[in-house]
């Protein structure tokens, strides 16, 4: 709402006006107020008294303020304006009771004085509350008035009326013609219960005399009698929303232990998932040790070999020791025959000088034996013996020597046949190449062959999945003779050929569930005759 200039100042006059009035007031009772507070109030002192004066007056003023400003803002305070009666009605009586006649009883103009008093503050505050009126119609212009009650209807009917207007302000009803209305229709319902029960309304039920009932509390008669149907259908509409509501918990029950039960399946799939990854690591682990192993195995066989070979060094080396000593033997006995050939000589030298001494004493010598030929026969002997002992250290230095010949051709040979084993082993492990790398272009032809049919049969993937299961269980060995019709044992056959490690990992499947799933497929596919072809 914009106001007109004639209408801004207009207001400003009416402004200025009630700033005048205050002022009025509180000049005219502050000496009042402030001496009786004095006097009779037992202040101390007048500047204490005139203090109490004018922190009444400046609470006045500041309630009445506030109320204003609240009430321009769109945001009122009802009960503000109650302690601002109070404390002005209050100014009043001081004002008055400052007035009253001293040692005398109360007259006339005594009555008239104290009213006096009254005037200005009573004056003051119907200002402000016109204005508080006001400021509220233009700033809430939508909100409904509240009608007056018509003075001659007090005096006429004040009992009646106080009724009319106490159930107006605690009900919130604006229109005294509503409230009038509402009167006339509880009058006339009241008339006819009366005519229908022969002037006893207490023979009507309590249903029939609810609009008596709920009078005071601001309800119509069709309101009133409406409330036992209302209530019926609140009460009908709470037990249905009490059903929907167990309704309601049944399926968000029912929701959690789906949601639970699929919380489950996928930690078991994780599980599951967890479980052949491990299983695949503990294969790996195992091809890793296995590949120690045969690493170990294959140096312990170099060991074995070099041993081998160091025996045969060692045994060539023997034998070139024994021939070193058999020619030792040999020298030896060369050099044994050479000293037995020069006591042979040195014998024969004897001999000769003998008989040239048994020619000499022909009689003599024949019988006696000189000494020296004595010795000569004893250093014989033992030249023999000696001989005889060298001869059997040469024949014992040549059998050891025959023997180490023995046991080196025996260790060549051995050496020679383990190199022929060790070359076809070699040719084995190339022919075994051979023949897997022909089965896996073979499977790799079965492959190509097989996705070439599928592609031409438009197979989904979930199908095209099945079949690469089929066709890695019968590239394993899977065994499908006796089966014909037996889904059990060809499940479990096929199980035991390919695991769902297997089959995540040649068709780059992350649950363990899709997996067998695929596997029970490619079971039912082989029981309908499937079988994959180049």
């Amino acid at each position: 709402m914009t106001l007109t200039t004639g209408q801004k100042w207009i207001v400003a006059a009416i402004v200025a006006a009630a700033l005048a009035l205050a002022g009025i007031g509180l000049y005219l009772s502050f000496a009042h107020v402030a001496a009786f507070a004095h006097t009779e109030l037992r202040f101390g002192t007048l500047t204490k008294g005139r203090l109490f004066a004018i922190g009444v007056d400046i609470g006045i003023m500041v309630m009445i303020a506030v109320d204003l400003v609240m009430a321009w803002l769109k945001r009122p305070i009802s009960w503000i304006r109650y302690p601002v009666w109070l404390l002005t009605a209050a100014t009043v009586v001081l004002n008055a009771a400052s007035g009253a006649p001293r040692g005398r009883a109360w007259q006339l103009m005594d009555y008239v004085a104290a009213g006096a008093h009254g005037i200005v503050p009573v004056l003051f505050i119907t200002v402000v509350e016109v204005g508080r009126d006001s400021i509220d119609r233009i700033v809430r212009p939508d909100q409904a008035e509240r009608d007056s009650i018509p003075l001659i209807r007090w005096v006429l009917a004040p009992i009646a009326t106080s009724r009319i207007y106490r159930r107006m302000r605690l009900w919130g009803i604006t229109s005294y013609p509503e409230m009038v209305r509402r009167d006339q229709e509880l009058i006339a319902y009241e008339q006819w219960l009366t005519r229908k029960y022969d002037g006893d309304i207490s023979k009507a039920t309590e249903d029939e005399r609810l609009p008596m009932t709920m009078a005071p509390y601001g309800y119509t008669v069709a309101e009133a009698l409406a409330m036992p149907d209302q209530q019926e259908q609140a009460a009908d509409q709470r037990a249905e929303e009490t059903e929907q509501r167990q309704r309601d918990a049944k399926t968000r029950k029912i929701l959690a232990e789906k949601k639970a039960e699929g919380a489950r399946a996928r930690a078991q799939g994780a599980l599951d998932a967890e479980l052949a990854q491990i299983a695949g690591e503990t294969g790996q682990a195992q091809a890793h040790a296995q590949a120690q192993l045969n690493a170990a195995q294959r140096a312990a066989e170099v060991e074995q070999e070099a041993m081998e070979t160091a025996l045969v060094a060692e045994a060539k080396a023997k034998t070139a020791e024994a021939e070193r000593l058999e020619a030792a033997s040999r020298k030896e006995r060369a050099a044994l025959d050479k000293e037995a050939a020069a006591m042979e000589w040195e014998a024969a030298e004897k001999r000769k000088a003998a008989a040239e001494a048994d020619k000499v004493a022909a009689a003599e010598a024949r019988a006696i034996e000189t000494q020296t030929i004595a010795e000569a026969r004893q250093a014989a002997a033992e030249a023999n013996r000696v001989a005889a002992e060298t001869e059997r250290d040469t024949a014992e230095a040549r059998r050891a020597a025959a023997e180490a010949d023995r046991k080196a051709a025996e260790e060549k040979a051995g050496e020679e046949a383990a190199l022929a084993a060790i070359e076809q082993a070699k040719k084995d492990a190339a022919e075994a190449e051979e023949a897997a790398a022909e089965a896996r272009r073979a499977a790799a032809e079965i492959e190509r062959a097989a996705v070439e049919i599928e592609d031409a049969a438009k197979l989904s993937p979930r199908e095209r999945a099945v079949r690469k299961v089929v066709r890695m269980a019968i590239a394993a060995g899977l065994d499908l003779e006796g089966l014909d019709g037996q889904f059990d044992q060809l499940h479990r056959r096929l199980t035991e050929t390919v695991s769902i490690a297997d089959i995540q990992r040649e068709l780059a499947v992350s649950s363990t569930d899709t997996a067998s799933k695929y596997r029970q497929e490619a079971t039912t596919l082989l029981l309908e005759g499937y079988r994959p072809h180049c």
